[in-house]
């Protein structure tokens, strides 16, 4: 986030100078050749997405009224007169009245972070984008979704508080999108709401029949339909807040293992005890889910939560601690003891077959382990020293255990990469700026890089990971359309890995419609608001933990 009027006034500055530049090579007596039209169409547009977003209220409505005359496809060039006399309006702020009123930014975003998400899924995007929008003035994140398929992956991936499904779709109805995800919705309990324009008492009861949990017609009262949303997400909330055993797997969930830790951290105390913690993590669990489905990958993660009960003490406590990691608690056990029941395990689940579509194969495992004792240390540096030794053990090649190191902790952060797309260089500074504070807050690494275009995007090979991306995509560059680069990351084999936010201060629907159909996940109309996008950013990571 950018704090205190002197940053604010670095980025203004910055922006009059580029601005002033650019005028100048244009209206210079050297400069003959004339200045195609694209060039001034992408300047103005720069400048109309910027200078608001900043607080240059006047430059930024100046370029907008200049931009809204032109039309984007011309071929034409401008020669030095006409262009001249075209941006006079914007000649004279941007040169003889630069200054205006600071900068302020909206302060009503609440819980930043820690906004409930929702998933709504309707082939419409003009009621995507409406719902979308109030929603989203309650403080409520919105996916929105063209693609009902992609709703899949993401339910994997984020961990929404509601999903609402339009019944009737050209891809795919409804019904089979919520008789897809109904057995994930078992495990674990998301609420569902089902929508439609046919109210007939026999599609109201087929929706309670296959899961649903409320039924909306269309069209419907705003205000009412944010009220029965959130009752859902409050049942959500109170649930999650009751439940200790993750649904899936059938052991305890991470909100276990405060209160057990501090229960073993007492023993130790008390009768001068240690005990031994380690962190487990499948081996290339994510090529599970994309070679045999995501339902292949849940059959693994129970049937190996299932194993290590069969294998373990009575004793022993099992954590999910997220995604495909455990975390197991050996009350009473020192390291080399619970190390070789470990050893053990893991020799005897690397042998253990699974067959998906005809094909067998076999998934091991990794661990970090570390003995705890009584030195007043938190859980935190405890997690901190296993993970430690978690992450030497993959970097050694997998399949091993490797003990911790107590002398020394050296966090080993996930990794989740972040790229901005967009030719405006004060808008790629300011978001880069803006994680960079983030990144003291989060216990997961964000790798960051920006490009000025789409080209510069895929010739790199920055996008080519197994880690997770979130993309910060300009709708209109040079180049490369923002629509071509989301419509290529789409067209890739990995393309559930990205995350897409569009930016785009075009004025017509049509291009955030198309946005969404393409795959867009959200977007931010120019000028936008810094702490807004800070906390979608902020969501989006904490839902990827």
């Amino acid at each position: 986030m950018i704090k205190g009027r002197g940053m604010v006034e670095k980025y203004r500055e910055l922006l009059l100078n580029n601005v002033r530049k650019q005028i100048n090579v244009w209206f210079d007596k050297e400069y003959t050749q004339g200045t195609p039209h694209a060039e001034v169409y992408r300047f103005l547009h720069s400048i109309t997405g910027t200078a608001t977003t900043i607080g240059l209220d006047e430059i930024g409505n100046t370029a907008k009224e200049l931009l809204e005359k032109l039309k984007e496809q011309e071929e034409r060039l401008w020669d030095q007169k006409e262009l001249k006399e075209y941006l006079m309006p914007l000649v004279s702020i941007c040169y003889y009245n630069g200054s205006e009123e600071p900068l302020t930014i909206t302060q009503n975003i609440k819980n930043k972070g820690n906004q409930s998400l929702v998933i709504l899924i309707d082939d419409d995007p003009t009621f995507l984008m409406y719902v979308k929008e109030a929603l989203e003035r309650e403080q409520i994140l919105v996916l929105a979704l063209t693609d009902p398929h992609k709703a899949v992956s993401i339910l994997y991936d984020l961990k929404p508080d509601c999903i609402i499904i339009d019944v009737y779709m050209q891809s795919a109805s409804g019904f089979e999108v919520l008789h897809y995800l109904k057995e994930k919705m078992k495990q674990q309990f998301i609420p569902t709401i089902m929508m439609s324009v046919d109210n007939r008492k026999e599609i109201r009861v087929k929706s309670y029949q296959m899961g649903a949990d409320d039924f909306i017609a269309k069209p419907f009262e705003m205000d009412e339909f944010i009220v029965r949303l959130k009752r859902q997400i409050e049942r959500k909330e109170l649930i999650d807040h009751l439940v200790l055993i993750d649904e899936l797997t059938l052991v305890y969930n991470r909100k276990y293992l405060n209160n057990v830790f501090k229960l073993l951290q007492n023993e130790t105390v008390q009768e001068d005890e240690v005990f031994t913690l380690a962190i487990l993590d499948l081996d290339h669990f994510k090529n599970i889910n994309d070679t045999y489905g995501h339902l292949m990958g849940d059959e693994v993660l129970r049937t190996f939560a299932g194993f290590l009960k069969e294998k373990l003490s009575s004793f022993d406590i099992i954590i999910r601690f997220g995604g495909e990691e455990f975390v197991l608690l050996f009350p009473r056990t020192s390291l080399g003891t619970a190390k070789g029941q470990l050893e053990t395990i893991l020799h005897e689940y690397g042998q253990k077959e699974y067959v998906a579509n005809s094909t067998r194969f076999h998934i091991t495992f990794s661990a970090g382990m570390v003995e705890v004792s009584n030195n007043g240390q938190s859980l935190e540096e405890w997690m901190e020293l296993a993970d430690s030794a978690l992450y030497e053990a993959k970097s050694l090649g997998r399949n091993q255990i490797v003990l911790a190191n107590k002398e020394q902790i050296t966090t080993h952060k996930k990794v989740l990469k972040i790229g901005v797309i967009d030719d405006d260089p004060i808008i790629r500074t300011m978001i880069l700026e803006m994680i960079d504070n983030m990144q003291k807050e989060e216990s997961i690494l964000l790798e960051v890089e920006s490009f000025r275009d789409g080209a510069k995007f895929f010739e790199s090979d920055w996008y080519k990971s197994e880690n997770p991306y979130i993309l910060i995509l300009d709708g209109m560059m040079p180049r490369m359309d923002g629509l071509e680069v989301l419509q290529k990351i789409r067209a890739e084999q990995n393309s559930e890995q990205y995350t897409v936010i569009m930016l785009t201060s075009r004025k017509s629907e049509q291009d955030i419609s198309r946005g969404l159909q393409l795959g867009a996940d959200d977007y931010l109309t120019k000028p936008f608001n810094l702490l807004e996008l800070e906390a979608r950013l902020k969501r989006l990571i904490q839902r990827m933990k």
